[in-house]
Order: C-alpha cells, then structure tokens, then sequence
C-alpha cells in the first residue's frame, strides 16, 4: 500500500470522493434488498430517482462538514459524530427528494437501513484507509520502538498522532487514571488502568513509556514515577506541545532527577525579587560559574541599570557574557577579568560603576579537589571573600550577599571549613558597621551544577556502567539551580545585617537509592546476586573530606520569613579583633603553604570543624614521606 500513502492529498480527496459517489448507491439498493429480501427490476425502477439522488446530496453534505479535509492519518473518534450528522441531513434530504418526486410505496425501513449501512461504510472505509495509509508510511513498522502513552488527554492525543505520522516509535496503548476514559478507544490506541501494566507491557512487549501529562506537578509526576520504575522501561516525558506542533520529536527527553524530587515550585514574591536589582548597579562575583551564571540570567530579568560579571575564568566570562548580551540590550553588562582576591582592583571596579548590590558566588567547591589543595580553597573561599567584602565596605555598596553552603555546618572537610570562615567574617563586618548589609544565604546540592553526581551517573548508564556510589547510607539534599538562585535574591532582599539565610531543601535523598532510580527508568537492569547482566553499582568509600550527611543548621535556633522556603538562623559568632587575628595567621600560613598552621587555625576558627583524617594536600604528603625517609622514625624517638 506504499502506492496509497504516496498519494497528494487532493488525489485522497478525489478518491474518497469517487468511492462514495459509486459505493453509496449500491448500499442503497443494498437496503432495499434487505428490506424487501430480495431485489427486483420492479423495486430498482420504483426507487430510481433516491438511489441516483443518494450520493448527490450525501456528498455535497460531507464536504460541507469537512469530512473530506481531514487528514486520513489523524482522524480519530470525533469523525464519528460528523459523519454521522452528514448521513442523517443526507437521509432528510432523500425523503424531502422522495416526496417530490411522488415515489409511492416509499418504505421508512428502506431509509432507517440505508441509513445504518451508510454510516458503517463511511467509518469503515476511513478507518481502513488510515490504516493502509500508516502501513505504507511506515514500511519498516517492525523496527519502530512500541510504546505505550501515559495519559489519554488532549496531550497524549496529539502526541499519539505525530507518533502515528513518524516512524521512530510505535504507539500500541493509552494508560490513564481516569476511570471514564478507561476502556474507550483514542486515536485507533485502547485505554487501559494503570494497575494493567505489567499484563499489558508484558503482552504488548512494550520497550517504552512516554508520560505524556505536561500539566502535573512534580509530586504528582513523582507518584507516577514511582508506580513505574518497577516495570523497569525506559521513560521518557513528553515535551511541550509546542515542540509537537513543530515536530520535535526528537525532544522526548529522558527522566531527569527533578522529575524524580517530587518538589513542586513555590512562585516567587516580585517584590523581593526586585528590591536589590530593578534600576540598580549589581555585581556577581564568579558569574561564570553554575550558581553565578544563573543569578545573571535572573538579575537581568529584574531591569538592573547595570551588571559587572567578575570572573577569573577568560572562557567562562566569555561564554556568560555571549549568552546574556541576547537576552537583555537594556541593560549595560560589564565583563571584568579578575579574581575577588584583588581587593584594590574590586574596590576600583565597584567606585567607578557606582555598585549598589554585590552577589558573591565565587568559591571553589569541589570537596575532594579542595581537600588536595587546601591552600588554594582557603585562600578563595575566605581570604577572597575577606578582600571582596572589604572592598564593598570602602566603596559604599548597599547589599552584599554571600553564596554558602550546607557543607559550612559542622564541616569535616576544607571547602566547608573556609566557608563557614567565610560566613564569621560577614557576620563581624556586620557588627562593625551599618552602611553595607551583610547576609549569607546557606543551601545544599543544585542539580547541574559542576561536580554534581547526577550528570556522572547518567555518563556511567550511558556507558553501560558500573556506577559509583560511595557509601550506601550517603544523603544528600538537592535543589534545581534556578530555584536556588530564584531564592538567594529574595533572601538577599529580607537581610538586616549579619543574617544567616537557610533555603528549604525539602527532603534528603538517599544516593544509592537514586542511582538504583535513574537506571530502571533508563529501561536498564541492575546487576545484583540474581542478575547477572546488567548496571552494576559499585561501592568506592567516601573520598577525603566527604560526610555520609549534610545539614543546614548548626543550632535549633532557626525562624521563619514571609518566604515559606526561607528560615533565618541566628549562629555563634565571633567578635572582629579575635577574627582579625585568626585571619593574620591564616594569611601566613597560605603565604608559606604551612599546612599544619592552617588546619590549626581553621580548627581554632570554626569549633564545629572536624577532620575526618590527616592533611590531604598532595605537595605536603610528597613531603612528609620525603622527610620520613630521611630520619626514619626508630632515629626520632
């Protein structure tokens, strides 16, 4: 039938057209012969006239109604209604024919049969042309992955349809909540419950699960998910139906672990959003980065007057500063090269463009890389933000929020440590004085950002394994990067001075159990002791530094704001002429790479800080074994 599905259009148009004009005659005299049990010269003579008229009106009526613009290949149950409209205006037309004509004898059953039998033959035909039209479109239908939809809704309708049109995937079902949709026919698929599923997956040999119910929320998603991940398929959501009217389809995008957080938006409050931005100079420090390049995106949405991306990083800076040049003409952007360490250079930048509001989101953050190299995170994390804030204070700026981190409480690592450090100094600089308004705004993982676990597993499924899990009781709380940012500029907005901002996190998820998700709804098996083949997950231990939980809080003192997702904690602080001096020494010990002064003074800093193991930096472990070698340790004692 690959001859029918090459057709144009108008030559399908003429074809339906002639095969009615020929084949609704001969259901007319079809009826009479049921209705009369046989068919003679006497009874053709005597209905002459409405058999001739039969397809002359029904066929005016029928394009009248559209029935033969619609695309063969998309119809669905709603033709029935049509044609059934057009068959009965078709049939009073005939009696309205009949009576003027002076047909005697006319029999109402001859009408009521024909006019059945017409309906069966409309529908009919259409449906076997769609299907004959499909198997031709589609000659290697054998190889299209079969399917099944979740959700029968105006969503899934359409995306069956352009699945039908395509040739990459086969749609052989519906699913569906709903219990009056359960069991009706849609689009030529059938309805069928969710408790179905594995008969039917099982039956249909399904290799697929499209969601398509684009206007759930995320725990409702979730729930769906969850009911899923047993049938171990892979799933895969529907993209907007704009991308449908395009004919993207090639944006079914796989399950992400947003999908599988469950954690619905909560919309942000404008006010707040704009108090530090609209109309104002605004600088982001590290803006190159996954945090800071997503505070630049938003920053740009609240109107600034102007906005300086400090970043140390040339590609970075240039890749930020292309992209945010399309989104906004209004606004001047200011690409500056430098690190916050440069104190004078900060202070020069933050005079001349006048800036009223400082986002400090650079930091090294990496916990293994900063525990080799101690040195450098503390030197970025605490003694830059040290110089950045100081230059803020001397230039005059309003506002200046500090990118934390849930690591900072009760650390057990450096990155932690330096910035909880980090946190002490704001909240002295303070006390100190009134002018600038210091804040720090404290959250845990962001998914996407670089050195998130999430886009390594998904490499590892991608190449068949193993994945790699460090501990099997390992939590972790996780947050998309545009809420977390969304949620640092109204904190920013709420601080008084020395706050400590903490974002709602929503519930920890477990890692090994996310692994385990992300390769069932990736279609995948596990390896385990009764599956051989498969995704095995391996166990590596916890790298230097890492804990197997993280908190936000280190005292139970936190309150909450007009944010439902903001708390403020009110923490230990330490008083500026003993930081001062805990500060001296830190600045000696990165001048000379004293790797003991260091965690010494990080210890006698943040009190809460607790080294899992000895020093980790690679230069001085090379070192002590150098200098072991040479004054074995029998000679020492």
């Amino acid at each position: 039938m690959q001859a029918l599905s090459n057709l144009s259009r108008f030559r399908k148009q003429l074809l339906a057209l002639l095969l009615d004009l020929f084949l609704l005659p001969a259901i007319f005299c079809f009826a009479i012969w049921l209705r009369y049990d046989g068919l003679h010269i006497g009874l053709l003579r005597q209905y002459q006239s409405l058999i001739i008229a039969a397809p002359l009106l029904a066929a005016p009526v029928f394009i009248r109604l559209g029935l033969y613009r619609a695309v063969i290949r998309f119809i669905d149950h709603k033709i029935v209604s049509v044609i059934m409209l057009g068959v009965a205006i078709s049939v009073v037309a005939m009696a309205a024919v009949a009576a003027f004509f002076h047909v005697h004898e006319l029999s109402r059953g001859v009408l009521v049969i024909y006019a059945v039998s017409a309906i069966v033959y409309v529908l009919a035909s259409r449906f076997l042309a769609r299907f004959l039209i499909l198997r031709g479109a589609d000659p290697d239908a054998e190889d299209a992955i079969p399917v099944l939809i979740y959700g029968a809704g105006k969503a899934g309708t359409q995306l069956a349809g352009a699945l039908l049109a395509g040739q990459t995937y086969r749609p052989l079902a519906f699913v569906d909540d709903r219990r009056e949709l359960q069991g009706a026919q849609i689009a030529g698929l059938r309805v069928y419950a969710p408790q179905d599923l594995p008969v039917l997956v099982k039956r249909k040999q399904i290799k697929e699960i499209l969601l398509a119910m684009p206007s759930l929320s995320r725990a409702q998603q979730r729930k769906i998910l969850d009911a899923l991940e047993p049938l171990r398929l892979k799933t895969r959501v529907m993209p907007p139906l704009s991308s449908l009217l395009s004919g993207e389809l090639q944006q079914l995008r796989e399950i992400e672990i947003e999908d599988l957080l469950g954690r619905d938006p909560v919309a942000p409050d404008p006010q707040l959003l704009a108090r530090c931005i609209q109309g104002k100079n605004v600088l982001v420090s590290g803006a190159g980065g996954s945090i800071g390049s997503e505070l630049c995106r938003q920053i740009l949405r609240q109107n600034p007057r102007r906005l300086v991306l400090l970043e140390m990083s040339e590609y970075a800076l240039y890749q930020i500063q292309q992209e945010l040049s399309k989104i906004s003409a209004a606004t001047e952007l200011l690409p500056m090269l430098g690190s916050v360490l440069e104190q004078e250079k900060c202070l020069n930048i933050m005079r001349a463009f006048e800036i009223e509001t400082v986002y400090h989101a650079a930091a090294y953050k990496h916990v293994p890389l900063v525990e080799h190299n101690p040195v450098a995170g503390v030197r970025n994390n605490t003694l830059g933000t040290l110089a950045i804030a100081r230059a803020a204070m001397q230039a005059g700026v309003a506002a200046f929020v500090l990118i934390s981190t849930d690591k900072a409480v009760r650390p057990t690592n450096v990155m932690g440590a330096s910035k909880r450090l980090a946190e002490l100094v704001l909240q002295a600089f303070a006390r100190q004085q009134s002018q600038t308004r210091f804040c720090m705004v404290r959250f845990g993982n962001v998914l996407g950002s670089s050195g998130s676990v999430v886009p390594l597993f998904r490499r590892q499924i991608e190449q068949g394994g193993p994945l790699t899990v460090t501990h099997p009781e390992m939590t972790r709380y996780f947050m998309t990067i545009p809420e977390a940012a969304q949620l640092v500029l109204q904190a920013g907005a709420m601080g008084e001075g020395g706050d400590v901002f903490l974002l709602d996190m929503g519930e920890p998820v477990r890692i090994l159990d996310m692994a385990r998700r992300m390769v069932h709804l990736s279609g995948l098996q596990l390896k385990d002791e009764n599956q051989s083949d498969g995704i095995e997950i391996v166990h590596v231990g916890l790298r230097p530094g890492e804990k197997l939980y993280e908190e936000l809080l280190i005292g139970d003192n936190a309150e909450g704001t007009c944010h439902p997702l903001i708390m403020r904690a009110q923490e230990k602080e330490i008083a500026w002429p003993k930081l001062e001096q805990i500060l001296e020494k830190l600045q000696y010990a990165c001048n000379h790479a004293d790797q003991n002064l260091l965690r010494q003074t990080l210890l006698e800093a943040v009190t809460e800080y607790t080294p899992q193991g000895e020093i980790e930096d690679f230069v001085w472990q090379v070192q002590k074994d150098k200098t072991l070698d040479i004054h074995p340790v029998n000679q020492l004692h």
